[in-house]
């Protein structure tokens, strides 16, 4: 079986699972935000039941709307608070404490190698970076496993992606999975298991794996997944005392595909307007001029992420006409990018440092964008009106590649900081 088959056999109490198979599995844990949170918890109630089945497995967190910016979003964060002390769950991530609910779930030791979690949130199969079969379900479905621990799942079969060879300077993990989504495309692997595999994936650290899971959604993965290592072990063990199974693909187990990728010449890559597989080298699209450069989210708003921005920003500024945001994907990272002197080349540089919060990723209450304006983003989507106007227009590229472009007013490859 394949580490995805190996969990939810384990999740089922069987001792072997094939791909389409029915399982009625355990969850080791469970999340909610503010947006997709409320309408679970009022169809929890409806279901009549005075207790969730776990207090201990489940986790709350503030992200999207951080602070409130309405009255409608205070309410939504009411009723988060509320449900946290009726259930007295005590994984409630209030404003100032957390940050974005997938670095918060990793960072604060809720997510352990071998276990099946799930998360009102697409982007939940983040946490398979660390060895866990997570998916993102519906409010409604979420409200069922609030009242039982239970899901329905069926296995998916797996696409297995192979990567050798070591990274050229200022290409990282996000143009490795831009690339990855540019050949296997937004439909490629609906409702597949992507498990990524080689020595590139042992020699990458937590964050650049993280990055990669985070993104197997937009090929319409059920989840992404990378088999724990000795890297993998200490990050949890740093985070939490709680014991945890570790599993591994058998080095006989059936992939529905194997894809074979290699870094060594990887270049600088960007998802065009207005889909994340419209994906191109950077120096095909350079000198498209910009409006607005975002530098965070789920997918890169890590510590790592924020270096290698500074690195470029250091000593420059953001080009006059553009606006710059960064927002630093929780309050843990915050303090680290403060404490390096990280958040003074930002400033210094002329960007706008944020609170930890989704805000402008998704179109929130922060950096929209106006009719005929131009994103470069580090973040994970570029559909249509997803960060304001339905008539502007957004590349993702890696923090690098941002950086870069906020320096020169359009988007540029960052390798030629490497000669300046």
């Amino acid at each position: 079986m394949t580490i995805s088959e190996k969990i939810l056999a384990h999740a089922s109490g069987k001792e072997y699972v094939r791909p389409g198979d029915i399982v009625d599995a355990k969850v080791d844990m469970a999340m909610i935000n503010e947006i997709t949170g409320p309408l679970a918890i009022q169809m929890f109630k409806r279901i009549g039941l005075e207790k969730v089945w776990d207090d201990q497995r489940i986790v709350l967190v503030l992200d999207h709307q951080v602070p409130a910016d309405s009255v409608k979003s205070a309410e939504l964060h009411k009723i988060m608070r509320m449900f946290a002390k009726e259930q007295s769950i005590p994984y409630l991530y209030d404003v100032g404490d957390g940050g974005i609910c997938h670095q918060v779930m990793v960072e604060r030791g809720h997510v352990r190698p071998g276990e099946l979690i799930v998360g009102a949130d697409s982007h939940t199969c983040t946490y398979g970076a660390l060895g866990a079969f997570a998916t993102g379900i519906g409010s409604t479905e979420m409200a069922a496993v609030f009242a039982t621990g239970k899901i329905w799942l069926k296995v998916p079969s797996t696409i297995r992606i192979n990567v050798t060879g070591s990274f050229m300077e200022l290409v990282t993990p996000k143009d490795l999975i831009l690339n990855v989504i540019g050949k296997v495309g937004a439909d490629g692997a609906i409702y597949k298991a992507v498990e990524f595999t080689g020595p590139t994936i042992s020699a990458m650290n937590i964050s650049g794996r993280l990055t990669l899971c985070n993104m197997a959604v937009e090929m319409g993965a059920k989840t992404g997944i990378i088999e724990p290592d000795e890297k993998t072990v200490q990050y949890v063990r740093e985070r939490t005392d709680k014991q945890f199974k570790i599993f591994r693909s058998d080095p006989d187990a059936k992939y529905e595909r194997t894809l074979e990728f290699d870094v060594s010449n990887l270049e600088p890559m960007i998802a065009c307007p207005h889909s994340v597989d419209n994906v191109k080298l950077v120096k095909e699209v350079e000198g498209v001029k910009i409006d607005q450069a975002f530098l965070g989210s789920c997918t890169n708003g890590r510590l790592e992420d924020l270096e290698i921005a500074a690195r470029i920003l250091r000593g420059r500024r953001v080009k006059k006409g553009v606006r710059m945001l960064v927002t630093p994907a929780s309050s843990e990272v915050y303090l680290e990018a403060l404490r390096g002197g990280i958040l003074e080349v930002f400033v210094r540089a002329g960007a706008y440092v944020c609170n930890p919060t989704c805000g402008a990723c998704f179109g929130g209450h922060m950096g929209l964008l106006a009719a005929g304006e131009v994103c470069v983003s580090s973040s994970n989507r570029n559909f249509i009106g997803r960060m304001g106007s339905p008539e502007a227009e957004i590349y993702l590229a890696s923090p690098a590649t941002v950086a870069a472009s906020a320096v020169e007013g359009k988007i540029t490859d960052p390798r030629r900081f490497l000669e300046a």
